[in-house]
């Protein structure tokens, strides 16, 4: 018993069943039926008719069983030195704790401050020292309008 495939549906056709066509160069189509053959001399896409085996492979219908998803590798993470961070440096301040990262951050801020105090304090010495010029209060010119324009 042999068994043909219809060559627009995809289903299986028995013997005694279906339709063949031979076109005028030989070749031979097996059909399922009148509607099968009708749809293939009208150059309909299968893949657009919903009760095709082409449309439900393309949109995955009737799925017999399920492949089962593959396992993602997880990336292994590899650390690199950051700017003038050596890894050992990198991987020691990922590991602080926030606060002690906050008291050092207030101590350099402290530190900074007072350098800059005591660098004004010396600048304001020295200018004393040296006798600079006196600056007095600059006189403001008025700029007043003097009925000049419309402004």
């Amino acid at each position: 018993m042999k068994v043909e495939m219809c060559m627009f549906s995809g289903y299986k056709i028995h013997p005694g069943h279906g339709k063949l066509y031979t076109r005028i160069d030989g070749k031979s189509f097996f059909y399922l039926g009148r509607k099968s053959a009708s749809l293939y001399l009208q150059r309909k896409n299968p893949r657009k008719i919903a009760w095709t085996v082409l449309y439900r492979r393309k949109h995955k219908k009737n799925i017999e069983h399920e492949t089962s998803k593959r396992r993602v590798r997880k990336v292994a993470k590899t650390g690199r030195a950051i700017a003038n961070l050596t890894q050992e440096d990198v991987m020691k301040r990922r590991n602080e704790k926030p606060d002690f990262r906050k008291v050092q951050r207030e101590q350099a801020i402290k530190a900074a401050k007072e350098k800059a105090k005591t660098a004004r304090n010396r600048a304001k010495a020295a200018a004393k020292a040296a006798g600079g010029p006196k600056q007095g209060k600059a006189q403001i010119k008025s700029t007043k309008a003097q009925g000049r324009g419309k402004r």
